[in-house]
């Protein structure tokens, strides 16, 4: 198994395919940049709008924050393979 990722490992390199997977690692990390600026910037809006529900906010911003990273982080390792 491992022989046999390195050979396509060796093709990939040889296409310049490493390239493009670097290029997509980095699309998704600005993917997931302004997905949590998004998350962010609208949570804040919120409290602002009603300051009583600032802690149920809170935890949904952090929840999807962290939904959003791990997608991300996904994502790399997808692009880098």
């Amino acid at each position: 198994m491992i022989g046999m990722i390195g050979t396509i490992a060796q093709a990939a390199a040889a296409s310049g395919l490493e390239k493009l997977g670097a290029v997509g690692a980095g699309l998704a990390v600005i993917g997931a940049g302004i997905g949590i600026g998004q998350i962010g910037g609208k949570a804040v809006e919120g409290i602002a709008r009603q300051p009583e529900a600032a802690s149920k906010i809170q935890t949904n911003m952090i929840i999807a924050a962290a939904l959003v990273e791990g997608v991300a982080l996904f994502a790399v390792v997808v692009a880098l393979l």
